[in-house]
């Protein structure tokens, strides 16, 4: 957590509904398992080996080893999760909360389950009009993938009284490039040369 303001997480359920913290839908690439993340019950993941001898972990684990150092951002990665993954973010997360999708839904019904979180709706693709998309669900921000940065549309968000912040900035031309373009923030691979050059 040197040198950032937020921990970027994913959260996804097991088998028997435990929120744990997984990029991806399978444990393929990150653990000694195959299959399905939602295909273990949380004792099968905990068997798992995540390099080193390191399990999975839950959400409520995360957040109480971020709790206290920084804010934390929280993907939601699964329509349908949200009232479990919401739970364990208002018992557990810190006080700078945001709750971040690439599923509306998803945003609608953590603004309904947690208000006092900020929101985010994930962009990858441009389609349609990127910041009416992230209006329509309520979300405070929208989350852009780098290559689709233009100012018009940064300008676009802000017209809407939205943030736009970028992923994944990890070059000095990059913070460059964003910073020009009046980003809000980014999330980076490398927070401590991004603190450098933002200073």
């Amino acid at each position: 957590m040197k040198c950032a303001d937020y921990v970027e997480i994913d959260a996804r359920l097991s088998r028997d509904g435990v929120p744990v913290v997984m990029h991806d839908a399978t444990v393929d690439r990150t653990t000694d398992g195959r299959g399905p993340v939602g295909s273990f019950t949380f004792a099968e993941l905990r068997t798992l080996n995540a390099g080193k001898g390191e399990k999975i972990p839950t959400l409520e684990e995360v957040c109480r080893e971020v709790r206290g150092s920084c804010g934390l951002f929280c993907e939601i990665k699964e329509p349908g999760s949200e009232a479990v993954v919401c739970g364990v973010l208002g018992r557990e997360a810190p006080d700078d909360l945001w709750i971040v999708s690439f599923h509306a839904e998803c945003i609608t019904a953590a603004r309904r389950l947690l208000p006092r979180a900020k929101t985010g709706l994930i962009i990858s693709r441009k389609e349609g009009d990127i910041a009416e998309q992230a209006v329509d669900p309520g979300a405070d921000a929208i989350l852009l993938k780098y290559h689709l940065l233009t100012t018009d549309l940064v300008s676009a968000c802000h017209d809407r009284g939205l943030r736009l912040i970028s992923w994944t900035l990890d070059t000095p031309a990059e913070f460059g490039k964003a910073a020009d373009f009046g980003i809000d923030g980014l999330a980076t691979d490398d927070p401590c040369a991004a603190r450098q050059f933002f200073g």
